[in-house]
C-alpha cells in the first residue's frame, strides 16, 4: 500500500515542452502511453521514448520509419524495429504470451496494417496467430484455416478493396471480429472509405470496426478482449 501511494503521489504527467507524457496511463489501463511517430521529428520521438522507457517495462511507437528508429535506439538501446509494421517496441516485462488472438488480412498489400495489429497484440501479452493473404477472391485459402480461426478468442480482420472479408469471417466463428479497412485498392475504394462503409454495414453479427489503416487500435482491442477472457477462465 505504501508503494502504491508513493506512485500515486508522483506527478501524473511530465512536461517536455512539446509533449506532456501521461505516466499514469499504465496504472489506469494496464498499458503505457503509446507514441504515434507520424508527424513528430525523430528527436522528439526519441526524447519521448527515452522518458517512457525509464518508467515502464514496455514501449510502443507506431508509424515510425528507420530514421526515427535510429534516434530511438540511441536513447533506448534494447528497442526493436518491426519494419513491415513500421513500429518500434520494447518489452522488458518477461510476460508469457497467451494464445487467443488471430490476425487475418485479405492480401499482401494489407500486411503493414495487419502487422501493426499483430505487434501491438503481442506487446500486450497475447500470442498473435497470423493468417495472411486469405481474401475472398480465393475463399478456399480462408476455409483451409478454419481450425485456427475458431480457436481464437478475438480476431482482427484486415481488408481493403471492397472490404468483404470481415463479414465472411464473422459468419464462420463465435468470437468477436474487429474489422480494419485499409487504404489499399483502386480509385473507387476512395482510399479506404469504401471498405470502411462496407464493414460498418456488415450483415454478419459480432463485427466491430476501427478507423482506416488503424491496425494499432484493432490489435489493442483484441488483446484486451483476450486478456479479459483469460482472467475470467477457470484455473
Amino acid at each position: 500500500m505504501d508503494e502504491a501511494l508513493e506512485r500515486l503521489r508522483d506527478l501524473p504527467y511530465e512536461d517536455l515542452g512539446f509533449a506532456e507524457l501521461d505516466h499514469h496511463r499504465a496504472l489506469r489501463t494496464g498499458f503505457p502511453e503509446v507514441v504515434l511517430g507520424e508527424g513528430k521529428t525523430a528527436e522528439q520521438v526519441a526524447s519521448i521514448a527515452g522518458k517512457l522507457a525509464a518508467r515502464n517495462d514496455r514501449l510502443l511507437v507506431t508509424r515510425a520509419g528507420p530514421e526515427t528508429y535510429r534516434a530511438v535506439k540511441d536513447a533506448v538501446p534494447d528497442a526493436v524495429y518491426h519494419a513491415t509494421a513500421r513500429a518500434i517496441t520494447l518489452d522488458r516485462s518477461g510476460e508469457a504470451k497467451r494464445p487467443g488472438v488471430a490476425v487475418c488480412c485479405a492480401g499482401t498489400s494489407d500486411l503493414p496494417v495487419a502487422e501493426e495489429a499483430a505487434v501491438t497484440a503481442e506487446l500486450m501479452g497475447s500470442a498473435a496467430e497470423r493468417l495472411y493473404d486469405v481474401g475472398v477472391a480465393g475463399i478456399h485459402r480462408l476455409l483451409d484455416k478454419m481450425a485456427a480461426l475458431r480457436a481464437a478468442r478475438a480476431l482482427v480482420v484486415v481488408a481493403g478493396m471492397e472490404g468483404a472479408l470481415p463479414s465472411v469471417v464473422a459468419g464462420l466463428v463465435a468470437a468477436p471480429v474487429i474489422a480494419v479497412p485499409t487504404s489499399t485498392g483502386y480509385g473507387a475504394s476512395f482510399k479506404g472509405l469504401a471498405p470502411l462503409l462496407a464493414m460498418l454495414n456488415a450483415c454478419a453479427a459480432g463485427v466491430a470496426v476501427v478507423n482506416i489503416d488503424n491496425g494499432f487500435g484493432a490489435g489493442y482491442l483484441a488483446a484486451v478482449i483476450n486478456r479479459q477472457a483469460w482472467q475470467g477462465a477457470p484455473e
